[in-house]
């Protein structure tokens, strides 16, 4: 049984509804909408709310949605027939209102559907149960009951008939293959005349029968005298062509390889008076990088060698002839016609080899693809328009649909809610070991006091050596670029730690409410890296986070790997899920993308986490200082992604 089925255009008017089981549709369409429409999600035509399973059909060429709604403990078989049924008669029974393509006319037709609609899906119900269900078969039906008992019986010494058919077969085949030394090989039969060249009779007319190995030895022997010595010479020339040079090469000179350029490549800290501390006050200015106000820069994925290239690229082809030029631009025009699966499918295929090849996971790839194709299937093209340029566009848009979530996370705006509340605000970083959790926490804490906010950080990670110690030195280097004579004597970073071998829940509960009682506006909680299969650790963590509540949960990832990261992702939700103690777990709330100035335009990753967890990216790191801090920007990441 049906809870609902419902045909509506893209402009979002109801124009037929059905109202089986369910008392409304209103909730899992809109749910829909939200989650799969607008966020370039279509590539599997089915989705899951709540307790209802929603299958649904775009019609790209009058601009309509068609769904049905049924109880996902049902299976019911008929739905896909059904939905096809109902697409194409709705559209074919009301074209002529559909194609004025106005709201006022959608808003005045009449769309009496409904006596339709029953007997399509009474159809459907009936065809589905017109099948049998399939029965196992009995030895009675199979071949082998047909076969006579005696031809089944194998003596010993004997063998079948088939199995001596075989061994004949390979025997022929070694022996065309393998030539011993003897003058029955090609080697050494070369230099023969062969028969027929000699006069020699050959043939069954002439009273010689030849075998089919006598016959492939004899045509080898024919190709190995005609082309052998052909191909010898041809060795021969390129061999004596190639010109050998004389003398020894010059060295290879590299940049900075001399004993002269020592002092460019020292990076070490300037020390005063053996302290390095002390030249902390000296290189504030050259930290300071975030921007006017502590605001992040956006992300830049492009560089001037590409652009150097791209305007190198260009000047050859102004030297092209003018008509070259014409017929490569009316080259592959589709000419107002609806697109098809089969004039997308080489463009498609060639899209997703390359969305593979800058670093997006395989599976996502496919429903990126398969998306595109669902967008564009049957949508009516302009006269000067090609299916290279329509798909490549179509696909730019999905992707920075999916760079854009629908929740954006605006940290400075919820840190100053926080402060109306008189709460310090909590953010709390996981993920697995060495994607550098802590040094962007650093980075983090750096923004945020550039941005006038106390911060204090909570050392989490009691399980591994030097954690603590790492935290001491970056608040002892934050409190330096901002001392409290700065600030009217407030200290504006501080750290919170408790040693090795503590609970991390308690430790980040104690921090929280010490930050409470001495005015802290930020609490940083630092985690310890672990593996996403590690059930104790994962079950530490998701305790930490159920217990403290706080308000917002970074996943901090590489921007280095592909695969891994949707692994990475799924499982650490699907871990906060299973082991937290709370009615409705908490999961993860945003990315925190790091390493991504070491992957040049191989940016796939960030589409790979947004895409399977619906989270936007709200940090990127791009390098090793403070300042090295960026805000993602979905064009720019595109346009990387989408270079050749």
């Amino acid at each position: 049984m049906l809870d609902f089925f419902t045909i509506f255009s893209k402009g979002g008017l109801v124009l037929w509804c059905f109202q089986g089981v369910s008392d409304s549709c209103t909730g899992p369409v809109n749910a829909l909408i939200r989650s799969v429409l607008l966020q370039e999600r279509g590539g599997n035509n089915s989705f899951t709310h709540e307790a209802l399973t929603l299958k649904y059909k775009l019609d790209n060429q009058f601009e309509l949605v068609f769904v049905v709604g049924f109880q996902k403990i049902l299976t019911l078989t008929y739905v896909d027939k059904l939905i096809d049924d109902v697409h194409r008669l709705f559209r074919d029974k009301y074209r002529t209102e559909i194609q004025q393509q106005s709201a006022l006319s959608l808003l005045n037709g009449t769309f009496d559907f409904q006596n339709d609609f029953l007997r399509l899906l009474r159809e459907a119900e009936e065809s589905s149960k017109i099948r049998a269900p399939t029965t196992m078969k009995k030895f009675e039906d199979s071949e082998k009951a047909k076969k006579p008992v005696r031809s089944m019986i194998e003596t010993r010494g004997e063998k079948p008939k088939e199995k001596a058919k075989n061994s004949k077969k390979k025997g022929a085949k070694k022996e065309g293959d393998f030539f011993p030394t003897g003058s029955d090989g090609p080697l050494a039969t070369s230099k023969a005349v062969p028969a027929e060249k000699s006069g020699l009779p050959v043939g069954p007319e002439n009273g010689v029968e030849l075998s089919k190995e006598e016959l492939i030895r004899r045509k080898r022997e024919e190709f190995i005298q005609k082309h052998g010595r052909g191909m010898e010479k041809s060795n021969k020339s390129t061999k004596s062509d190639a010109p050998k040079e004389k003398g020894k090469k010059a060295p290879r000179v590299w940049e900075l390889g001399g004993c002269a350029n020592k002092e460019a490549l020292d990076y070490s800290t300037p020390t005063t008076n053996g302290s390095p501390e002390a030249a902390l006050s000296e290189d504030i200015n050259l930290i300071r990088g975030t921007g006017p106000g502590g605001q992040l820069q956006d992300l830049d994925c492009s560089s001037s060698d590409d652009e150097g290239a791209a305007q190198n690229s260009t000047k050859p082809s102004a030297t092209k002839g003018t008509l070259g030029g014409m017929f490569g631009m009316l080259k592959g025009l589709v000419g107002s016609k609806s697109l098809s699966r089969e004039d997308m499918e080489s463009v498609l295929d060639k899209m997703r080899d390359h969305l593979i090849a800058k670093n997006v996971a395989a599976d996502i790839a496919v429903q990126l693809c398969e998306s595109v194709a669902n967008k564009l299937e049957g949508k009516v093209m302009g006269t000067f328009s090609t299916v290279t340029s329509t798909v490549k566009q179509a696909l730019q848009e999905s992707l920075v649909q999916i760079l854009q979530p629908q929740r954006r996370v605006d940290m400075l705006r919820d840190i100053m809610d926080a402060q109306r509340r008189q709460r310090p605000y909590v953010v709390t970083f996981c993920g697995v070991n060495g994607v550098g959790k802590s040094t962007n926490l650093a980075k983090i804490s750096f923004w945020l006091l550039e941005n006038g906010f106390s911060v204090l950080i909570a050392a989490c990670d009691t399980f591994r050596a030097g954690a603590v110690e790492q935290l001491r030195t970056h608040t002892r280097r934050l409190s330096a670029l901002h001392p409290p004579e700065k600030h009217g004597g407030r200290t504006m970073v501080q750290l919170f730690e408790k040693g090795y071998g503590k609970d991390a829940a308690g430790i980040a509960m104690e921090a929280i409410a010490f930050a409470r009682n001495q005015g802290f506006d930020v609490v940083l909680v630092d985690t310890a890296g672990r593996m996403q299969d590690n059930a104790p650790l994962m079950t530490a963590l998701a305790k930490l986070i159920t217990v403290n509540t706080p308000d917002l949960v970074l996943f901090v990832g590489e921007a280095l790997v592909g695969n891994e990261a949707v692994d990475q992702l799924v499982k650490f939700n699907r871990a906060l899920a299973d082991h937290s103690m709370a009615q409705t777990p908490r999961l993860i709330d945003g990315i925190v993308l790091t390493k991504f100035d070491t992957i040049d335009d191989k940016v796939g990753a960030a589409i790979s986490m947004t895409y399977i967890t619906s989270k936007p990216i709200v940090f990127v790191g791009t390098g090793q200082t403070y300042c090295d801090l960026r805000s993602l920007n979905a064009k720019a990441v595109v346009a990387a992604l989408m270079k050749a």
